[in-house]
């Protein structure tokens, strides 16, 4: 199994950069963070940097969406990137919530999206592309690769996943979710004549490392209530009591009154405590590095490659640093 940190590129740029390579002499292999650009800094600069200063750290956002950036010049940004330091870059994308939503604007559809995989990828790796009508080609690209992973939790994108996404980013640890989706992705890759195997399955969440749970949980909380975002959309689309949604992931909104993005990702959010401990404990990873390594084995089992620990929490460098030591070490 893999690793990677995930972080939103808050100023300075320096701490994001440093924490990054605090992760890969812990031997974390992937550097995440979230791309929104009214809500943090522009994270392709800080990839750059981040680049600069790591040796084997693979580095992408978590996620991009096909909104903010018209697709010629996301392809070329990560094309850039790898011509410079050798083709250490992925592409993590989705609708766009907060990137889209914070600037007046809707998330994308999916088959925009679905679209837009295809076309960043080409490009990226120097093939020509359909681009609104216009073929292009970046002429300058050698041997370019960027692996393209698709995030996603409802039906149609977990299908969308497995036809088109090279990986699929799962943003909660639940196992009994975890195995449900994965199953969904897989059936769609192989109903559309690829290797279901050949399909990386990333799960993110939370993780602390400690014994006292209660403030393990507090710390995380708002991870449930960032979730519930995707969930809602999911529930407006689908319904409260869905064949085509798990109810596990669905039950837990109804309490769910709303959304503050101002802040969104941040521990002590008040848009989350309708957020239930049990939620908490199921899709974050919480307790000693014992307890830690037992569900990163059962994830593992389900054919998880890659676990991605969201650091938004008051216990940064000391997670990174016990995953380091411990876990890492346990699931290599």
């Amino acid at each position: 199994m893999d690793f990677g940190l995930v972080l939103q590129t808050d100023p300075p740029g320096s701490a994001v950069v440093g924490l990054m390579r605090r992760a890969e002499r812990n031997g974390f292999r992937y550097g995440w963070t979230f791309d929104s650009a009214v809500l943090w800094q522009e994270p392709f600069v800080i990839y750059s940097r981040i680049l600069e200063h790591t040796s084997k750290l693979t580095v992408g956002p978590m996620v991009t969406n096909p909104g903010t950036r018209t697709w010629e010049v996301t392809a070329s940004t990560f094309a850039t990137l790898n011509d410079m330091y050798g083709n250490r870059t992925i592409c993590g994308i989705g609708r766009g919530d907060s990137a889209m939503r914070v600037a007046g604007r809707k998330p994308n559809t999916l088959a925009r999206l679905g679209e837009a995989i295809g076309v960043i990828r080409d490009l990226a790796e120097g093939r020509e592309a359909d681009v609104g009508g216009q073929t292009l080609r970046l002429p300058w690209v050698r041997n370019g690769k960027l692996p393209v992973w698709m995030a996603a939790y409802g039906p149609k994108a977990l299908a969308l996943a497995g036809q088109k996404a090279d990986g699929f980013i799962l943003q909660l640890a639940d196992p009994f979710l975890t195995e449900w989706m994965i199953k969904a992705v897989r059936e769609a890759a192989e109903a559309a004549g690829r290797d279901p195997d050949r399909v990386k399955i990333c799960v993110a969440a939370p993780a602390y490392v400690s014994d006292d749970l209660a403030h393990a949980r507090e710390q995380c909380r708002w991870f449930g209530g960032m979730v519930g975002n995707h969930v809602a959309d999911l529930v407006a689309k689908y319904g409260e009591h869905s064949d085509l949604v798990p109810e596990a992931l669905t039950e837990y909104i109804k309490a769910r009154k709303g959304y503050d993005y101002s802040h969104h990702g941040r521990t002590g959010n008040p848009d989350t405590a309708f957020v239930p401990d049990d939620i908490v404990d199921r899709f974050c990873l919480l307790g000693p590095a014992s307890a830690h390594i037992e569900k990163l084995q059962a994830l593992r089992e389900l054919g998880v490659d890659q676990f991605a620990v969201y650091a938004m929490h008051d216990a940064r460098e000391a997670v990174i640093d016990a995953y380091g030591s411990e876990i890492i070490p346990a699931l290599s």
